[in-house]
């Protein structure tokens, strides 16, 4: 490998217009000189030093085969007096001039100076299966030497142990130079992970990225230092076809949010369902046949409310590293966070000054480990559990509700809960409106109060309603027939007894306070929301008398209010009565009470009705609070009573609906929640670094507050044996991600704390709020900082390349992958739809794709019809089609370790070839540099604490050409 060389005195008129990275002529000034070699302090992902190797005229004492060599590389620095191993070559075969790929890189941390001296030792495979190797020669130099080398370049000749001339080495210092071309030419924000450290020769190097590169870096970010950390590096130099280079940086980080995640997200859950037993007891007293249904439930949920808090306290009380081990997948503790989740991220720099960043995030299938796969995943459960309850409907007491009902009950909570906090919240800021004597704000919140309240007033007049609370009212264990009584002149009534399981008529008078709470009909109900929407118009009114008396006083014209005005309603003039149905205030000792328990509103009385501006009349003008505080104490009265009448009728609806499968539905969700945790956590990752490396996209930012994100998982699990079911969960867990939005906020401080993110809500929605720092939340578009809610759009494409797939293939059953992939072909094509309708082109990234996204989409719908055995084309078609369209690239297999860090190199040494022109001939070679030497042969060392991908010679025979590793790289491992 030569380096194109350029002269110290070389004009700048004829360098091009650019930041190029060479080897090259660098006068070193004294001060640098007298320093240790510190790197650029803007950028610690950024090497302090960098060079690379080549060696030449190799001899082995057998003459008849050439050398399989590669370089190891140790440093020691004065004065430490022993050698400390610090990287090493990819090996190169058969050929007595290697030249390597991966390039030796010393970061700020590896304390490197001028005096460091560093010994290179090439070694000689001779098979690389076993390991079999000897020393062929070394050669040793100082930093110093390197420095002040012409062209930074050093010429060295290796020696055997007996001090024979084995061969030469040659050792090219790198840099950057900042060239004429004032103008930032990065695309992409360069985020980068540090475990291992490596850094070019001075600052120039990065001073000629832009800011917006510069400070995404992993180590040097506010914002992504504060989520990613434990991070190690590799470096490349690939040769492109135009005779120049590609500058590599790779990386893989791990994420605090593996804890942080399922920390918040298993006490949310532990809230819901403590808050589902809440509401469960809050129904009030029922007949000993449905308190038994109700203490059933209960218990089955204080049995799972107790496995979230012994969950919960292992989660706060674990204190080891920031990911899980693929050999802790089935630990019990842990079962909640996610397998092996890394980012894996390449950072692409050319002559032509590209500064590209590519991210992926890594994941373990998300999966039940811990529960087991003998009864299949999530998809067979939960289809048993729909069987479940057709069979055992038709023999229940229970009230049978079709699934419809059951959706329904549970959104009319949804909005019970959330009207009622908005009107809470607007009828505070009418009264405050009213002590300010505002007339703009009493006007623009009382048509938001209205709105709000009418809104809720809607949601209560449903037959469904109605009817739950009827059967509600059938429950209580003295329930009363609406029957007369044979003695009409008395005014009793039928009480029909609910106490011993049976119905037990008895005769009860007129006044019993029993027969007072059992005469709930659906007259009652609707005049109970009624009460509400009479006390808006009272609300209404009332305001509308205040401001037209204000506008009269601005105009000095005499008051033309009369004290015989009628508070009437916007649907007549006839007379505003609200009902306030409270029986336990009743005056029991008059006999013309009604029997349906309905009175006058204290707000709106009946007594003053026809005057019902009178108050407001004999107060001082500035009091308008007074006037309003009583209609809105009603109001508010109103709608408490209203929404918990209406929240018991629908928790005691879908407690009659759960009751007959209650404990397999538990069992089920719990299975659900650990699916969907770990995917959860892994989305978070991704969707925090691509907010932050498109930070300053304006197309990416206007897609995603649009049409929201794209997340396209790319699997590799077989469709076989256990791993079948580890796919039914994956597929769901994803497929529940569709409940999942973002909101982007202003974090209150820089500490990491901080910036972490926030999860609220329920198992029916999760919302995660992403705290960015003033500075960055600055350059969000006003759609995002305004809190617009970020959607995501999931889609998942499985491809088995295993021999457990061969054997699926074989003997088994694929159609769970070909349904899988048709659904989400359908999404993404859906997605892209959607783009087109709303967006224009030019917010997509650019690519030297000649296929256009029609194309690709087409292609890979053809691909995913063809039913081809171990169709890889179907990966590479979604992973291409996902990137050009903004979207997150997840990847997994079982543990995210092996058959991932194949699947993961093979997607960076496609796109160098793709996008970035790297030569083809040297594919083969850099897909294994990255593989023997890169980032994912450390990660297996992280699981397993061996440096080998966990496959046979015999597995990866069934395995496609592109997915073996080097020889040498795999071996038998207990994974």
């Amino acid at each position: 490998m030569t380096a194109r060389e350029h002269s110290p005195r070389h004009s700048p008129r004829h360098r091009p217009r650019s930041m190029i990275q060479r080897a090259s002529t660098f006068d070193i000034s004294s001060e640098m000189l007298g320093l240790s070699v510190t790197g650029n302090m803007h950028d610690p992902d950024e090497p302090v030093l960098e060079f690379s190797l080549a060696c030449s005229e190799l001899l082995t004492p057998s003459l008849d085969r050439k050398p399989n060599s590669f370089v190891a590389v140790s440093v020691t620095t004065p004065p430490q007096a022993f050698w400390t191993k610090h990287a090493q070559t990819e090996i190169i075969e058969g050929t007595s001039n290697p030249i390597f790929l991966s390039s030796i890189a010393f970061f700020q941390d590896a304390l490197v100076n001028q005096m460091t001296q560093v010994k290179l030792c090439v070694y000689d495979v001779k098979d690389r299966s076993q390991g079999t190797m000897y020393l062929l020669g070394s050669g040793l130099f100082i930093v110093k030497d390197l420095l002040q080398a012409r062209n930074h370049r050093l010429h060295l000749t290796l020696r055997s142990a007996e001090n024979e001339r084995v061969g030469n080495i040659t050792i090219i210092a790198w840099q950057m130079e900042e060239k004429v071309d004032p103008k930032p030419q990065v695309t992409k924000s360069p985020d980068t992970n540090s475990g291992r450290t490596v850094i070019p020769v001075d600052e120039s190097l990065t001073e000629s990225i832009g800011i917006r590169s510069k400070f995404a870096a992993l180590r040097k970010d506010t914002l992504l230092r504060s989520v990613f950390g434990g991070v190690i590096c590799r470096m490349y130099r690939f040769p492109t076809m135009d005779g120049n280079h590609l500058r590599i940086l790779e990386q893989m980080a791990e994420s605090v949010l593996s804890i942080h995640i399922p920390r918040q997200f298993v006490k949310l859950l532990l809230e819901e369902d403590a808050a589902r037993v809440c509401e469960l007891e809050e129904l009030g007293e029922l007949s000993p046949c449905w308190e038994n249904l109700r203490r059933q439930i209960v218990t089955q949920y204080q049995t799972i409310i107790l496995t979230y808090q012994e969950t919960l306290t292992d989660l706060h009380q674990y204190k080891g590293p920031s990911f899980k081990a693929s050999s802790m997948k089935a630990d019990k503790k842990l079962e909640f966070v996610p397998t092996n989740l890394h980012i894996q991220r390449m950072r692409v720099q050319d002559d032509c000054g590209t500064d590209q960043t590519y991210d992926i995030v890594t994941i373990g299938a998300p999966a039940a480990h811990c529960q087991g796969f003998k009864s299949g995943g999530l998809r067979k459960i939960l289809h048993k559990f729909e069987e479940a309850k057709k069979h055992t409907s038709s023999s229940s007491q229970s009230i049978i509700y079709i699934p419809q009902d059951i959706v329904r009950a549970k959104e009319i909570i949804a909005h019970i809960n959330t009207l009622k906090t908005q009107v809470s919240y607007y009828a505070e800021r009418l009264s405050r409106a009213a002590k300010e004597r505002s007339s703009s704000g009493l006007e623009r919140t009382l048509t938001i109060l209205a709105d709000k309240t009418r809104q809720l007033v809607t949601v209560c007049d449903c037959k469904l309603l109605a009817n739950a609370i009827q059967a509600l009212n059938a429950a209580r264990p003295e329930y009363i027939a609406s029957k007369p009584s044979p003695n009409s002149a008395e005014a009793d009534q039928v009480m029909l007894r609910n106490d011993q399981d049976t119905l037990i008529a008895k005769w009860t008078g007129r006044n019993s306070r029993l027969s007072l709470l059992g005469t709930w009909h659906e007259e009652e109900w609707e005049k109970v929301w009624q009460n509400v929407d009479k006390s808006l118009e009272c609300i209404i009114h009332k305001v509308d008398k205040l401001l037209q008396r204000e506008r009269l006083q601005s105009d000095s014209c005499e008051d033309v209010f009369q004290c015989d005005i009628n508070c009437s309603s916007k649907k007549g003039n006839q007379e505003c009565r609200a009902y306030w149905i409270n029986p336990e205030v009743i005056d029991e000792t008059d006999p013309s009470s009604p029997s349906t328990s309905t009175i006058s509103s204290p707000a709106c009385h009946s007594d003053s009705v026809t005057n019902c501006h009178t108050q407001a009349e004999e107060s001082t003008p500035g009091e308008w609070s007074d006037a309003l505080y009583p209609l809105l104490t009603t109001l508010a009265d109103c709608v408490t009573m209203m929404s918990e009448k209406a929240k018991k009728a629908m928790v005691f609806l879908l407690m009659q609906d759960s009751a007959p499968t209650i404990a397999m539905y538990l069992s089920m969700q719990y299975r659900r929640d650990v699916v969907f945790c770990q995917t959860l956590t892994a989305l978070i990752c991704g969707f925090i670094i691509k907010l932050r490396n498109c930070l300053h996209d304006n197309g990416f930012l206007r897609q995603l507050y649009t049409i929201g994100l794209l997340a396209q998982f790319e699997s590799l699990l077989s469709t076989y044996g256990e791993e079948l079911a580890m796919l039914e969960d994956m597929s769901i867990g994803i497929m529940d991600l569709r409940n999942v939005t973002f909101k982007v906020t202003q974090a209150t401080s820089n500490t990491s704390v901080d910036m972490l993110p926030i999860i609220t809500g329920n198992r029916d929605g999760f919302n995660v709020r992403i705290p960015l720092p003033g500075v960055l939340f600055d350059a969000l578009p006003r759609e995002i900082q305004s809190g617009m809610l970020l959607r995501v759009q999931p889609v998942l494409f499985n491809v088995g390349i295993n021999e457990q797939q061969t054997l699926a293939e074989t003997f088994g059953d694929t159609s769970l992958q070909e349904v899988v992939n048709t659904e989400s072909l359908i999404r993404l094509n859906s997605y892209y739809e959607q783009f087109k309708e709303v967006l224009p082109d030019d917010c997509l990234p650019r690519s030297r794709s000649q296929t256009c996204l029609p194309e690709l989409l087409r292609f890979l719908g053809q691909n995913v019809n063809a039913r081809k055995s171990k169709n890889v084309d179907i990966l590479w078609q979604a992973a291409e089609i996902c990137r050009r369209l903004n979207g997150v690239r997840f990847t997994s297999c079982k543990s995210a370790k092996d058959r991932t860090a194949m699947s993961v190199t093979l997607e960076q040494c496609l796109i160098l070839q793709h996008e970035h022109g790297m030569a083809p001939q040297v594919f083969t070679q850099a897909l294994d540099c990255m593989r023997s030497e890169g980032c994912r042969r450390e990660n297996t060392t992280k699981n397993v604490g061996c440096r080998k991908y966990a496959f046979s010679t015999l597995q990866l025979k069934a395995f496609p050409k592109y997915y073996r590793p080097p020889e040498g790289t795999y071996g038998k491992v207990e994974t």
